[in-house]
């Protein structure tokens, strides 16, 4: 998105989600672009996510006359396609597919994931760190139990799409598979086609000299 003479030549904004925040920033370290900024919006948005468009409205509206290109790093994350909506007003680019876990784990493996089991649960590095705060005490299922089923009463399994390896977020991730009775499996995913993405928008951007090689 061009925004006008007064932006900075190559400055670029990143409108991002704070679930994906780590990631986000250590992609853009690891090639060096200290021409990109990052401005994440709450993680806490996933609870409530008819919220997402108005706060990327709100961010590429604050953002306008200030940096010469912008990108928002969401999926679709349950908007039912309100935030491409938003971005098509602004003509701003996304991630792709409907949720983190799918970029993260890439198109092709997160159907295959699907298909096997469509009652699955899936947990990132964030998701697995924040569990308790996030699923437990937003949904208070320490103090009502009865909501387990309630809630969770579909799901069959829990895959845990992890960004490292982590002895640490793997027993989180475990623990809350046990906690949901849910069978558990980790899948590998390093940064997944996040950083792919990344580095495709930056080089169309035309700011880039050169990319540098990502493996996470």
């Amino acid at each position: 998105m061009r925004t006008g003479a007064v932006a900075q030549d190559g400055a670029v904004l990143v409108i991002a989600c704070g679930a994906i925040a780590h990631e986000l920033v250590a992609v853009i370290r690891a090639n060096r672009w200290e021409h990109v900024k990052v401005q994440c919006l709450p993680a806490a948005l996933h609870n409530d996510p008819q919220r997402i468009p108005g706060a990327v409205r709100a961010k590429i509206q604050a953002a306008k006359g200030r940096y010469r290109h912008l990108f928002v790093a969401y999926a679709d994350c349950g908007t039912g396609g309100l935030l491409d909506e938003v971005l098509q007003e602004a003509d701003v680019q996304r991630l792709p597919g409907a949720h983190c876990y799918e970029f993260f784990a890439g198109a092709r493996e997160f159907k295959e994931l699907s298909d096997e089991e469509p009652g699955t649960f899936y947990l990132t590095d964030f998701l697995a760190r924040h569990f308790e705060r996030l699923i437990v005490k937003t949904f208070r299922l320490d103090e009502h139990p009865e909501l387990l089923e309630m809630l969770f009463g579909n799901y069959r399994r829990l895959v845990y799409l992890a960004q490292t390896e982590n002895p640490a977020l793997t027993g989180m991730a475990r623990a809350a598979a046990e906690k949901l009775g849910l069978q558990f499996e980790r899948r590998i995913t390093g940064y997944g086609e996040l950083a792919e993405r990344l580095v495709e928008f930056e080089a169309r951007s035309g700011t880039a000299e050169q990319v540098a090689q990502w493996q996470s």
